[in-house]
């Protein structure tokens, strides 16, 4: 039998969590084949791993590539870093379901301008994504706020009335029939700050009967941090959906160190309810730039203004400074904008990171001009500087994190391990130079010691170039889930 592939003398990370292994792995007709001593088995093409990783490719937990698999299919910012899934909309917002005319408020302008809001349903979105593909494969939430812009014609400075949440649980039952995997919340933005609990968690009973998930940008990551999460257990209780928190941190100085107190309350809520967390690497968030979110900040970097697009790049005080105004009328001259926050201290940084339930998730906002090095550099950031430098976690370890949690808690059935009959969506990494090399002065810098990547079987980066293949897929929810 000759195979489509074999990675022969390759290091063999599974993304079970189990110990790594000397192995060789084939491929045939996008799936996996055998994994173990091939010595006898050919294959039309053969690669020799020797000191190299093979691993799963990389599951983004936490993006807002919506738009961007159609802006940039290559999606060359994940597939360098050896990413072959993203989970997009997500902290509340969408490119589908959406019928109202405009971008809406905050921060709804991350996924594009009023004409690439062009999808009023997800069936819709994934029959345009199936007809020009990505280079890999996409899951979406649906936004919570998106249903609220389109639900309340963007009055959303308001509870929803018992007519504008029916007819957003209606477009989320038709959105998950379609195929998406869940719902996300946005509860910190302008647009659902007003939402009262009782308005998600009528949302969010609807999830069971489709198996969806929850997950949620909370309501506050700083000062009221625990409340958030008490309610995010509530909403997960009431409702009976599994619960992801978004990015979970502790914002702001006055809030380091509590990541004890955080991590506790998530395992306490854990005894009666699945409740899982994403975290990004880097002690600095990013999104749209809000007066009510700089003063937690040490440092602000603006990434993007409509009125001042050439002050994208350049730090908020220096600008201010230049006007000779205060930070916050340097704020609403920029407006609309976004922003990089230096909000996170790095011993919280490394505790989460290293809990047990702690999934991978870059956050990274592709459209930015001056996007925060996320975007470019969160999965070998973690294999290089808190794997083999700091040695806060094992290899195994982190490659579970990327891979196989991921995949269990979002219901990803044949993605996430080294199986054979899994999907052939593999990342080949040299684990002595995996580094990430973009910075917040240079953000859009390709990682190091990323050597391949494949997505069903299908090389997609190579050699430090994107190939041009496109096999991605629209992953639905439920997909081969049994």
């Amino acid at each position: 039998m000759e195979h489509d592939l074999i990675i022969r003398g390759g290091t063999v990370v599974d993304g079970s969590g189990g110990p790594r292994r000397a192995a060789d792995l084939a491929v045939g007709g996008g799936r996996i084949a055998a994994v173990g001593d091939l010595g006898g088995a050919a294959a039309r093409e053969e690669i020799d791993a020797a000191g190299l990783v093979v691993a799963p490719g990389f599951i983004d937990a936490h993006t807002h590539d919506d738009q961007a698999v159609f802006a940039d299919p290559a999606m060359t910012p994940k597939v360098s870093q050896g990413v072959t899934t993203v989970i997009a909309g997500n902290c509340g917002l969408s490119l589908a379901p959406r019928s109202y005319p405009g971008v809406g408020a905050p921060p709804s302008a991350l996924l594009g301008t009023p004409a690439e809001y062009r999808f009023p349903t997800v069936a819709g979105y994934r029959a345009a994504l199936e007809e020009s593909p990505a280079a890999l494969n996409l899951a979406l939430l649906v936004g919570h706020s998106t249903l609220r812009i389109d639900a309340m014609d963007n009055d959303i400075d308001r509870p929803a009335t018992a007519a504008e949440i029916a007819a957003m649980a209606d477009k989320l039952d038709e959105s998950l029939a379609a195929g998406a995997i869940g719902l996300s919340t946005g509860l910190a933005y302008p647009v659902a700050k007003a939402a009262p609990t009782d308005e998600v968690v009528a949302l969010a009973q609807r999830l069971p009967a489709h198996g969806g998930i929850y997950t949620t940008h909370m309501r506050d990551e700083g000062a009221a941090v625990l409340d958030s999460i008490a309610e995010t257990a509530e909403i997960g209780r009431r409702s009976g959906a599994r619960v992801v928190i978004s990015h979970h941190k502790c914002a702001g100085e006055a809030n380091w160190g509590r990541s004890v107190e955080t991590l506790a309350a998530i395992e306490a809520a854990r005894e009666t309810l699945e409740l899982d967390f994403d975290v990004y690497p880097y002690t600095a968030s990013s999104t749209v730039l809000l007066p009510d979110w700089a003063p937690q900040a040490r440092r602000i970097l603006v990434t993007w203004s409509d009125p001042h697009p050439e002050m994208a790049g350049r730090e908020l005080a220096a600008i201010a400074a230049d006007w000779g105004c205060d930070r916050d009328a340097a704020i609403r001259r920029l407006m609309p904008a976004g922003a990089i926050y230096f909000t996170i201290d790095e011993g919280d940084l490394r505790r989460i990171l290293a809990h047990r339930r702690a999934m991978v998730g870059s956050d990274g906002i592709p459209g930015d001009r001056h996007p925060h090095p996320r975007l470019w550099g969160t999965f070998p950031r973690v294999l290089g500087r808190y794997v083999r430098e700091a040695e806060l976690l094992t290899l195994e370890e982190a490659v579970f994190r990327m891979t196989g949690l991921t995949a269990q808690v979002f219901g990803l059935a044949g993605r996430g391990v080294l199986a054979p009959g899994n999907h052939a969506d593999l990342t080949l990494f040299d684990p002595a130079t995996v580094l990430d090399e973009a910075d917040f002065d240079h953000p859009k810098r390709p990682a190091r010691g990323i050597h391949s990547v494949w997505v069903a079987g299908q090389a997609v980066w190579r050699d430090s170039t994107a190939t041009g293949a496109r096999p991605g897929r629209f992953l639905a929810r439920g997909e081969g889930r049994g």
